[in-house]
């Protein structure tokens, strides 16, 4: 969206610090790499990194003027040469926030966010990918699930958007409802409460609890649309609306193998191009979207069986001798591997099932018993060898007590590559499954030199 100087210091709060020409309009950019004479740059301040350092190499790629907060005042004389204008503010996050949302207010989509500890980004695109049969419809990109990809998502969004889908990530207390505040959702939807980020919030209450602030500043006339689970229901604030769903609600499985899922739920049929019960989990919340918006049963339909994974999510590598990789490897939590490993067994039930798993990170104190309640899970699976990377992940092993599963034990990536390429056998199956942090797809990549199947 471009604004005007007077619009943006109308809804940021902000004061001229310096002008010498404020013609024109602008968008906003936060930056330096891709910022343009029509932008404003707006310096965020992180932990690690203060973009008010980057003033000057945004003023030299041709930005004519930038934000400054409160703090850095000091600094504006040393750039007076080159900007044409300086606006003040508070804090830049809020003012980028309050942009944002004024972008937000002026389309007036149906906004819908999406959170919960895992499936989040699967959900959003498959709502996405439902909603987009009949409506025009804008997404966070990705998993842009943040405080600065909220605003890219809002500032970036069409204006003849209808509805939009917005995931919503945290990393503590208080940041969902700051996303809610902002984003001002029509539905929200919770896929679940599991374990990812309890290193953060330390209990499962706490990550229900931060999980459960989407419905802050959800619309009092919207619907909130939830997994069922136990947790939400103790922990909710929401007297509105809401739909809960699960595989025990009206759901037959039709299929699950291989790369393909065929379900019945609530007497119609849908297919799915992923396998898995996590992934007919996650297309209960797509539904029962559609189903609100106005989205037919066909389209609802079409649009599910047209979703197809992102980004080191269940992609699938066909390899010679009848060789499979599936790297999930984005990212992994305790419940999301667990997932993964069941979807892996229960699709290819006739193939050697070698899983190849790294460490989990952001379990804080939990992390140890965490890692060995893996091996424990594994005990009772039909699986022909597990290979732990990483030193969390060696902790998997050690409570696997089934001697028909073979073990491997490596550091690095690089070492488990090479023992494939050399040990790998015939009709073998191999599920990547860690933390981002642990650069899974680098094993992924190594792997295409077995050969790739033509």
């Amino acid at each position: 969206m471009k604004f005007q100087l007077r619009d943006i210091l109308e809804i940021t709060g902000g004061e001229l610090l310096l002008q010498t020409n404020t013609s024109g309009s602008f968008t906003v950019s936060a930056d330096t790499r891709t910022v343009s004479p029509e932008e404003i740059f707006l310096p965020l301040v992180g932990a690690k990194f203060d973009g008010h350092d980057f003033i000057k190499t945004a003023l030299d790629r041709g930005c004519r003027g930038y934000f400054i907060d409160k703090n850095h005042k000091n600094i504006v004389d040393s750039h007076a040469g080159a900007a044409k204008f300086v606006i003040g503010v508070d804090n830049t996050l809020e003012s980028y926030l309050k942009l944002a949302n004024a972008n937000r207010r002026r389309i007036n989509p149906i906004v819908i966010a999406v959170t919960g500890s895992s499936g989040k980004t699967t959900t959003k695109e498959m709502i996405f990918s439902v909603l987009s049969q009949q409506y025009k419809t804008h997404k966070s990109k990705l998993n842009h699930n943040n405080e600065i990809g909220l605003c890219q998502t809002l500032l970036n969004m069409p204006d003849d958007t209808e509805f939009l889908v917005i995931e919503m990530g945290m990393r503590g207390l208080g940041e969902i409802e700051l996303l809610s505040k902002y984003a001002q959702p029509d539905m929200a939807v919770i896929t679940n409460i599991g374990t990812a980020h309890i290193g953060r919030l330390g209990s499962m209450e706490n990550i229900a609890k931060a999980k459960c602030e989407i419905v802050k500043y959800l619309n009092e006339e919207g619907v909130l649309i939830s997994y069922n689970d136990e947790l939400v229901g103790k922990t909710l604030s929401w007297n509105g609306k809401a739909i809960y769903y699960g595989l025990t609600n009206n759901v037959e499985i039709i299929k699950s193998d291989f790369n393909a899922s065929q379900f019945v739920y609530k007497n119609n049929t849908y297919e799915l191009n992923v396998s898995g019960e996590y992934n007919i989990t996650n297309a209960l919340a797509a539904i029962e979207i559609g189903k609100l918006t106005g989205v037919s049963s066909d389209n609802i339909a079409k649009g599910l069986a047209q979703y197809k994974p992102i980004e080191n999510r269940w992609q699938i590598l066909e390899l010679i001798n009848n060789i499979k990789i599936i790297n999930d490897s984005y990212n992994a939590n305790p419940d999301s591997m667990k997932a993964s490993i069941d979807a892996t067994i229960s699709s290819y039930k006739n193939s050697k099932i070698v899983l190849v798993l790294g460490d989990m990170a952001e379990l804080g104190e939990h992390e140890d018993n965490l890692h060995r309640e893996i091996g424990i899970f594994l005990n009772d699976k039909k699986v022909f060898e597990v290979i732990a990377v990483g030193e969390k992940a060696k902790l998997i092993t050690k409570t696997i007590e089934n001697q028909e599963i073979k073990i491997k034990s490596f550091s690095k990536n690089d070492e488990v590559v090479e023992y494939l390429i050399d040990n790998i056998e015939s009709n073998s199956v191999v599920l990547l499954k860690a933390s981002r942090c642990m650069s899974f797809e680098n094993i992924a990549e190594g792997l295409q030199k077995i050969g790739m199947d033509t």
